[in-house]
């Protein structure tokens, strides 16, 4: 099998194309294990937790680390490469394989003795209770 880059009929610069091939095989050239990736993430907030969420598909649950170093949440992990059969050709590798690494600054104090991490589905979800003193506190108003 192997796969053609779309050219565009009409092209005004013929050289151009070479150009776009030339990229092309650059990309391939450094596309090494040595690429450092980043799971992607999303993070919520309400009044009494933050909640963070990666994507880690094809990771075992001993190979992720989850820590609080004074104000930041870190998580890391590593995916193995995955072995082929001798003989076999690979045509394309897009996925990232390697160790990680994310760390977030958190905006406000945690109790970190609550911290719980959850991963199901290849979905690590962490859970970060707010401290008491960084809950807002409802005041009242009062008539003078």
């Amino acid at each position: 099998m192997k796969v053609v880059t779309y050219q565009r009929p009409g092209l005004a610069w013929p050289s151009f194309g070479r150009l776009l091939n030339l990229n092309d095989e650059l990309d391939r050239l450094f596309e090494t294990p040595l690429q450092t990736w980043a799971p992607a993430l999303d993070v919520q907030e309400d009044k009494d937790k933050f909640t963070v969420n990666l994507e880690l598909p094809g990771l075992k649950r001993e190979d992720i680390t989850v820590q609080i170093e004074d104000d930041s949440l870190v998580i890391a992990g590593e995916r193995k490469v995955e072995t082929v059969s001798e003989g076999t050709e690979i045509h394309r590798r897009e996925r990232y394989y390697g160790k990680f690494s994310r760390a977030l600054t958190l905006p406000v104090a945690v109790a970190a003795d609550q911290v719980k991490a959850a991963y199901k589905d290849g979905i690590l979800t962490v859970t970060l209770p707010k401290a008491e003193a960084a809950k807002p506190k409802h005041i009242d108003v009062s008539v003078n």
